[in-house]
């Protein structure tokens, strides 16, 4: 974990054995954030676990948890929004916005981020 990480609240952070946390990463951590083990979450990266209703006059806060799985790399300046899982073996492509899970072995790019290929064909995976 580089030392220029943030975190909101830290105990709500879980992070797995052989994960690597960037330089400048913020997880915004309102709720539970969980990254497996053998992750990347690369520099400036964004996890957050809050917004607000903007139907709501007053703005109310809602929250949803972050999970990254086992395996799975999220490159540099990336945006993940509450309540996105990132399955095993998942890449999200550097400046990419995820607003909804990403497939295990699958990677996905762009604003809103998108399918672009597999990351291993089955063959590789054995």
């Amino acid at each position: 974990m580089r030392a220029s990480a943030k975190f909101t609240y830290p105990w709500k952070v879980s992070i797995g054995d052989y994960s690597w946390i960037g330089d400048n990463v913020k997880l915004y951590s309102l709720d539970e954030i969980i990254i497996g083990s053998n992750c990347v979450i690369s520099q400036e990266s964004y996890l957050c676990t809050g917004s607000h209703d903007i139907k709501d006059p007053h703005f109310g806060l809602i929250t949803k948890p972050i999970v990254i799985k086992d395996g799975a790399w999220v490159a540099s300046d990336v945006f993940v929004y509450p309540g996105v899982t990132i399955h095993e073996m998942a890449v999200v492509v550097a400046r990419s916005t995820v607003v909804r899970d990403v497939p295990a072995n699958e990677v996905h790019a762009g604003s809103p981020a998108k399918f672009v290929k597999k990351r291993f064909e089955e063959d590789e995976l054995l």
